[in-house]
């Protein structure tokens, strides 16, 4: 041990100064925004959240909504002040116990004044009581909620938690999460993860559901109607629960004979991708008027329409290929978006490839043949699209090309590897589209820097010799349309949400909505 001698009139000091509080001056507000380019306003900074704990009760006739969320988090600064995402109304807040002060700015932001500052790196529970109707909550002038016949629905991209509990809602900050809803009997409450018990009482039939992997809060869903539902287990003892609403119509058939092939598929994936990364298999169509599909984390949801003109296995492959690119292993910010669209894209034409149906290397050389050098398409970035385009179709087609190049430079051999590979090394975490290329240079042991640059970054068609280099378009002979493409393609309208603001999952002003 050193020591060193402290003079009386020091210590003195030292003591006085151990006996008062840290000031006020050492804490300060959470940012309101986690930092995202494409939309500063998402998320919070100053804290990251381990677990949600929602107790929520819907009454399908009205769409109230009253729920009760416990949140825990722990501080990343002193903390004066923070802020959650939320647009309904609070009633109170506490914050380790303390009733804190509480105030809503703009159309989602709550902020909570402690009774006292938080230091850096101490635990700390959030308690918000709220209540409100999710379908009258317009945020950047629309909603995430779909209101349906017989009760509500939140699925949406990249933002739908601000609708239904308070959250810092940002990719960046996951958390697992016990859901726990009370619907009137003979109503189902669905979400993420597994079922853990269901009880009734005086009329009301309570669901607790637990996800119990990191998940991002976009990818949190609830779905409250009447549902036909089918369980089962996976080989590996994974439950499996499919729901569909009772009052698809015409789509009925066609939706469960494309949904009720998850095990099917999740296990071809698996060969792909490595093990699947959580506790629980399913998908559900809820009787919305949406089109489109989202990979909500365990659940996928799927639009009536999308099998308007029949089964459709690949927008199953597509939002169970997402449990790997883009749920266990998430974006960083939102601008990597490749890193979830390429892959679930390419994994429609791996599928392609084991159905007889067309190669990826076919369907590589038609997408590029289909595109003339005049083609807008070919000015979207995947790697970094922007907000506006960030689900545009060149997002998953050239984000695909772009794999299909990977593998013609470097062998099926490696990149098999890294694909199955990737999702173990940032499981549960975040990622960069960097984080990929230098993870397949490592793999390959070849530089790759300027594949990725000319097809994710180069805001231009690559020239015949280029594309030829790469593998495509080495016939002078126009492309035969592989017999697949018809259902992937129909997948591009999947990711249109029908509203006017952009492409797969939409853009809207500030922020933006996906598939």
């Amino acid at each position: 041990m050193h020591r060193r001698f402290i003079a009386p009139g020091a210590l003195a000091a030292s003591l006085a100064l151990l006996a008062i509080p840290a000031s006020a001056a050492d804490f300060s507000p959470g940012a309101p925004g986690i930092g995202d380019p494409y939309y500063p306003a998402s998320g919070n900074g100053g804290y990251d959240v381990s677990h949600y704990d929602l107790r929520l009760k819907y009454q399908p006739v009205t769409d109230l909504l009253e729920g009760t969320a416990t949140i825990n988090a722990r501080t990343t600064q002193n903390l004066s002040r923070f802020n959650l995402d939320l647009g309904l109304k609070v009633s109170e807040v506490r914050v380790n116990g303390k009733k804190a002060k509480f105030a809503k700015t703009g159309d989602q932001e709550l902020e909570i004044t402690p009774a006292a500052g938080l230091p850096k790196g101490t635990s700390v529970t959030v308690v918000v009581r709220y209540a409100g109707k999710p379908s009258e909550l317009k945020i950047g002038g629309y909603t995430a909620w779909h209101r349906t016949p017989d009760g509500g629905v939140a699925a949406q991209e990249p933002e739908a938690a601000a609708w239904w509990f308070p959250s810092n809602d940002h990719p960046l900050d996951k958390a697992t999460y016990d859901v726990s809803v009370s619907v009137p009997d003979g109503t189902q409450a669905i979400s993420n993860g597994v079922l853990q018990s269901q009880s009734s009482r005086l009329g009301w039939t309570r669901f607790n559901w637990r996800s119990n992997k990191p998940q991002a809060s976009y990818l949190a869903t609830l779905a409250v109607g009447k549902f036909d539902i089918t369980t089962d287990k996976t080989e590996s003892g994974l439950p499996v629960l499919n729901a569909y609403s009772k009052d698809l119509g015409d789509n009925a058939g066609a939706a469960r004979a494309s949904i009720e092939r998850t095990t099917e598929v999740a296990e071809w994936l698996e060969t792909v991708f490595g093990k699947y990364p959580f506790n629980a298999l399913g998908g559900y169509v809820p009787n919305v008027k949406s089109s489109y599909a989202l990979e909500t984390q365990t659940r996928p949801f799927y639009s009536p329409a999308a099998f308007a003109n029949g089964s459709n296995a690949s927008i199953v492959v597509h939002e169970l290929a997402h449990q790997w690119y883009g749920d266990s292993v998430s974006v960083h910010h939102w601008k990597d978006i490749w890193v979830n669209e390429g892959f679930a894209r390419y994994s429609q034409w791996l599928w392609s490839e084991k159905e007889g149906e067309g190669t990826a290397q076919e369907l590589a050389d038609y997408v590029y043949a289909q595109r003339g050098a005049d083609d807008p398409f070919w000015t979207v970035k995947p790697g970094d699209p922007g907000p506006d385009k960030q689900f545009h179709v060149a997002v998953y087609d050239r984000g695909a090309l772009a794999l299909q190049a990977l593998r013609n430079e470097i062998g099926d051999e490696d990149f098999f590897a890294i694909l199955k590979g990737w999702p173990q090394q940032f499981a549960y975490g975040n990622a960069k589209v960097g984080d990929f290329v230098k993870y397949a240079e490592k793999i390959s042991g070849k530089p790759l820097a300027a594949l990725f640059d000319t097809w994710l970054y180069e805001p231009a068609r690559p020239d015949a010799p280029t594309a030829r280099d790469a593998g495509f378009a080495r016939s002078s002979a126009a492309p035969a349309k592989p017999k697949s493409w018809k259902q992937i393609a129909a997948t591009n309208g999947v990711h249109d949400h029908g509203d006017g603001r952009g492409d797969k999952h939409g853009a809207r002003q500030g922020r933006g909505h996906k598939h």
